[in-house]
């Protein structure tokens, strides 16, 4: 067990009422667990309460069982390997500099890089498709090699766990099915992996299990047939949608119009 939360209360900004995800709930190693459900309903807030960078009114976020409020971040990020949903680079690195960046956590302070942290580096870059950006400043990539330079960064961490915020953002569907496609190989080889995604249909199609979010609550939660039904759906997204079955226990979701009904 990676992650696990017990009765998270969080309050998030624009929000009436504080967020609450009542049970106890967990992220297990060979899992990929993705997070889905309209705007502003704590999906984010989640990851952010998961990670220690937002404080709980009540209950606790773990990380193998240890608080994450009392981690240091370096020992968090030797664990987990975050991709935020927005980042500003603050120098204008080359990006094997950047991805380098996640071996850090690895190394005492002021240590040099070794050679394993050069060639996982080079690993990383090369899962996510981006080696031959190496040399490129950060500053010039586009908002799909920017996505994957990042993706990197958190597979050079070695981590334990992954947990991305919206990854296929800004990714053309090749480059989104190749991100998750290598997700799903990196859960096969026992990584744990948290995946907020706004993709109902990508979701379906790769994840073990599926939360699904609205108003600061976990509506449902369960095997993606179970979660992303016609019923569950129009009433969370309040809006018309048929769902079909793709393969046995992977339904397609497809958005309606109005004069469809």
């Amino acid at each position: 067990m990676i992650l696990q939360r017990r009765g998270l209360v969080v309050h998030y900004r624009g929000a009436p009422t504080p967020a609450r995800d009542a049970g106890q709930r967990a992220l297990n190693d060979g899992e990929l667990v993705a997070v889905v459900g309209p705007n502003g309903g704590g999906k984010t807030t989640l990851l952010r309460a998961l990670l220690g960078t937002v404080r709980l009114l009540q209950g606790e976020a773990l990380v193998q069982g240890r608080p994450v409020a009392g981690l240091p971040r370096a020992e968090l990020a030797q664990v987990i390997g975050a991709l935020p949903q927005r980042e500003e680079p603050a120098f204008a690195l080359r990006v094997e500099e950047f991805v380098l960046m996640g071996r850090y956590a690895h190394l005492g302070p002021f240590a040099p890089p070794r050679a394993e942290d050069h060639a996982l580096v080079k690993e990383a870059l090369t899962r996510a498709d981006a080696w031959e950006l190496r040399t490129r400043s950060i500053d010039t990539l586009s908002g799909g090699e920017w996505q994957r330079v990042r993706v990197a960064r958190a597979l050079a961490q070695a981590p334990r766990a992954l947990v991305f915020d919206e990854p296929t953002a800004a990714l053309d569907v090749r480059h989104a099915m190749e991100l998750l496609e290598l997700t799903r190989t990196l859960v096969g080889e026992g990584i744990g992996a948290l995946v907020v995604t706004h993709e109902l249909n990508l979701a379906a199609r790769f994840a073990d299990r599926i939360l699904l979010l609205a108003g600061g609550k976990v509506v449902a939660a369960g095997r993606p047939a179970e979660v992303l039904t016609d019923q569950i759906l129009r009433r969370v997204f309040d809006w018309p949608v048929a769902v079909s079955e793709w393969r046995p226990g992977v339904p397609q979701v497809t958005p309606l119009r109005p004069s469809d009904r």
